[in-house]
């Protein structure tokens, strides 16, 4: 945990980040603006709300990370904090970005991870110092490879309603985590029960355009979920420096509306991060502008779609048609544009 943003490391998904006002940004992605992070509204200070921070009460603004509910935080910022929300030019969009003369605290997942490894200050954190060192041991990596984001992060956790959410940093310290988890070659990691799983098929099935059976194959294919001694658990890949080689400014992105298309997975070496990217081929266009057969990419930002399909799969698609420097190539997932109405399903 660092009080300035770190000039030596760059900015990654689910670093956190408090704003004089003191509420918690969550940073998105990899591309930020210069003088500004990419983040979402997660926590502000609510006396009624549930978790604490010292002698301040918060309440949770994102329960579970969807396009509607960031687009409500969207609303919420403009009318009150508009500082907060600006035109990208580079992405097309207006979203949340908090200014760096803004940042009051800047948040670093491994480093607050190495803080409670070494010294947990309450019974959530021994969970997750003990979590951590279960995932670290079974997968062959050092917990210098891991973090912890979330409300154990930034010291806002609830000791009966918090859950753990760790971080492992790089593609490949991520494919051996994967295999631990898909494997079950740990014993104390127990995997998510049928009535979590059932829940999420409903969840699913009412907020996307799925049917329950399309929506089971999607939660049946998530492995990075799981309980630890009674409390439940997430881990997320999360990129490295080295893994971060697009800059701001590199390429223009430009929505050209719904599109909705069948294509063939040709590579899922990048859908293991968020934004989740999955390189298609052989695309036929079901819905929208025909200019969508060049697509090469599809795109989500929708984590429920993260790493759930494979090399050679056939899959249906519903998104937002993007140019990348003006060629119709990717179909993004997980936009607010699309209300969170998008979806990826295999045919």
């Amino acid at each position: 945990m660092t009080s300035l943003p770190p000039t030596t490391r760059k900015p990654k998904d689910r670093d956190f980040i408090r704003t004089p006002e003191g509420m918690f940004f969550c940073v998105t992605g990899y591309l930020h603006p210069p003088e500004r992070y990419t983040a979402y509204l997660k926590y502000s200070p609510d006396s009624t709300g549930r978790w604490r921070g010292g002698a301040v009460a918060y309440r949770r603004e994102v329960t579970y990370y969807h396009a509607s509910n960031v687009a409500d935080t969207l609303r919420y910022l403009e009318a009150r904090y508009p500082q907060y929300v600006a035109e990208c030019p580079v992405r097309g969009i207006r979203f949340s970005m908090v200014p760096q003369e803004a940042v009051a605290h800047y948040y670093v997942p491994q480093t607050r991870l190495a803080e409670v490894i070494s010294n947990p200050a309450d019974s959530l954190e021994a969970i997750a110092r003990d979590l951590a060192l279960e995932i670290a041991t079974a997968a062959g990596i050092t917990t210098d490879n891991l973090g912890i984001t979330g409300s154990i992060l930034i010291r806002l956790h609830h000791l009966k309603l918090s859950d753990v959410n760790l971080l492992v940093y790089g593609a490949e310290n991520a494919r051996r985590v994967r295999a631990v988890l898909r494997d079950r070659r740990c014993r104390a990691l127990a995997p998510v029960d049928a009535a979590i799983r059932e829940r999420w098929v409903q969840e699913m099935s009412a907020w996307f355009p799925l049917t329950p059976a399309e929506a089971r194959y999607n939660v049946e294919r998530r492995w990075n979920y799981g309980t630890y001694r009674g409390r439940f658990f997430g881990i997320h890949a999360t990129r490295t420096d080295d893994e971060i080689t697009e800059q701001y400014g590199d390429h223009i992105y430009r929505g050209l509306g719904r599109v909705r298309l069948e294509a063939t997975l040709t590579s899922t070496v990048e859908a293991l991060f968020q934004p989740a990217v999955y390189a298609v081929d052989d695309v036929e266009v079901l819905e929208g502008e025909r200019a969508a057969a060049q697509v090469r990419e599809i795109v989500s930002y929708e984590g429920r779609y993260r790493d759930i399909a494979e090399v050679g799969e056939r899959v249906e698609a519903l998104g937002k048609l993007e140019r990348v420097d003006g060629v119709p190539r990717r179909l993004v997932i997980g936009t607010t544009a699309l209300k969170g109405r998008e979806y990826i399903k295999k045919r």
